[in-house]
């Protein structure tokens, strides 16, 4: 039966700062780099060997997926990398501190941009629009496709697709997968694994750098679902 591990990418420079990172392309914080590192030893000490990986465009999963490739002596993985498993994009709040923004805007209403399911933030400008349709990695992105502005609904619409066109497909071919994505796009998949309602998913905390295993059934059900390091592991639901 086939295996996926999810691992949120390390601390980020942003994350650091408390700011809305969003698709902003940050690198890892120092902090950052020895939690992809500790994911790469526990899979390592798990004895799991994959065929198969999978992350976004953004270089803090993709540093990620390196190192964690790397103290598992599995750099020779073939790797996919796709902008459906980009973080949710945070639209006019990214680059922004948190903090400043609920002093700003007040603290309820940052925390519906931040932890409701459907209301997205408030929209990009058209410069930064036209900054992102001309990014190398989103030019062949159609240009109604590109976020503006994400809420967590539209982020799972998002990366949902990712999920039935290249990760279901080599599961079910027996593949056994990694995955070095973010907070919020791994929530998407970890609501759809689990089938967790649309009021519980916003409040979910997928942990930095620890590895979250599910085994699955030749249909993808979930058998169980487990964080390699139980110590820093929060709370999962059971799967629906």
């Amino acid at each position: 039966m086939p295996i996926l591990v999810l691992v949120r990418h390390g601390e980020s420079d942003w994350n650091r700062q408390n700011r809305f990172t969003g698709w902003v392309d940050v690198d890892l914080s120092e902090t950052g780099v020895g939690e992809a590192r500790r994911a790469g030893q526990l899979i390592k000490g798990e004895g799991i060997i994959f065929e198969r990986a999978f992350t976004s465009v953004l270089r803090r999963a993709i540093r990620t997926l390196w190192l964690v490739m790397d103290e598992a002596d599995q750099m020779w993985l073939p790797v996919s990398t796709d902008w459906r498993l980009n973080e949710r994009h945070y639209g006019a709040l990214q680059g922004l501190d948190k903090a400043e923004t609920a002093a700003r805007h007040g603290k309820e209403q940052v925390q519906i941009w931040r932890r409701s399911f459907d209301v997205p933030p408030p929209p990009l400008d058209v410069a930064e629009i036209e900054r992102l349709a001309a990014d190398p990695r989103y030019r062949k992105v159609p240009r109604d496709r590109l976020p503006v502005g994400e809420s967590l609904k539209i982020t799972l619409d998002r990366v949902m697709p990712a999920w039935n066109d290249s990760l279901a497909p080599a599961l079910r071919e027996g593949y056994d997968l990694l995955v070095a994505a973010h907070g919020n796009s791994l929530r998407a998949l970890v609501k759809h694994l689990l089938a967790i309602g649309d009021d519980a998913i916003p409040t979910l905390e997928i942990p930095t750098g620890n590895p979250l295993l599910f085994d699955l059934d030749a249909d993808l059900a979930v058998r169980s679902c487990r964080y390699l390091d139980e110590d820093r592991a929060g709370p999962l639901p059971a799967a629906g």
